[in-house]
């Protein structure tokens, strides 16, 4: 590869991380939060701009359409990595989206964390993994009532189902799942240590 297509293609790596970041950055629990009950969602309850948190603070409504529209930034934000670098764009763009959703600049870097966007992310790359997860995931929910303890679990378990699952075994694909994991446990550092204190919120509290 010569001077000018190592440039073209660091240049386009830019890109797509930097519209990644900020398609992550679109807060939907702050924003809806704002728009329908006039309130920052991060001064309420774990004071995470999440799904979680919204569910819990504002009720089910703007809870379940924070999760979805920050599930859809992960898949238009690997689709927009695809059309510019191909899979390994792809693959940028969903680690970026992440890092933009846990950590928005334009929210001061309190962000959420991230797992209705990881779902988006690894939905569009390997959907098959996704649903194992899932299923992993609401499992532990529906048995414990902890939201937070199903979310550590199912994307603690991505790298080991995608490695499973996803055959030939890509390395790029083992690496990204291994970042999304570690990003979504360092977020629910304080709930693990509420869960170890039995003091973590269970679903279906309101607070």
């Amino acid at each position: 590869m010569n001077l000018e297509k190592r440039v073209i293609r660091l240049k386009n790596l830019f890109i797509v991380a930097l519209i990644s970041y900020l398609i992550g950055n679109f807060s939907s629990a702050y924003i809806l939060g704002k728009i329908f009950k006039n309130e920052d969602i991060r001064n309420y309850g774990s004071g995470n701009a999440g799904a979680t948190n919204a569910l819990r603070v504002f009720g089910i409504k703007i809870g379940l359409a924070s999760f979805v529209i920050d599930a859809f930034k992960g898949v238009l934000a690997v689709y927009i990595g695809s059309l510019l670098l191909g899979y390994k764009g792809s693959l940028i763009g969903g680690v970026f989206v992440v890092l933009g959703h846990n950590w928005p600049i334009f929210l001061k870097f309190k962000g959420g964390k991230g797992i209705a966007t990881s779902l988006g992310v690894m939905i569009s790359l390997h959907w098959p993994t996704a649903i194992v997860c899932i299923i992993i995931g609401l499992l532990i929910i529906a048995i414990t009532r902890y939201v937070s303890l199903g979310s550590i679990v199912a994307t603690g378990m991505v790298p080991i189902i995608g490695t499973i699952v996803n055959r030939p075994f890509n390395r790029d694909f083992f690496i990204t799942t291994i970042i999304l994991a570690i990003l979504a446990i360092y977020r629910h550092k304080d709930n693990i240590n509420r869960l170890l204190n039995g003091k973590e919120y269970k679903i279906g509290e309101k607070i």
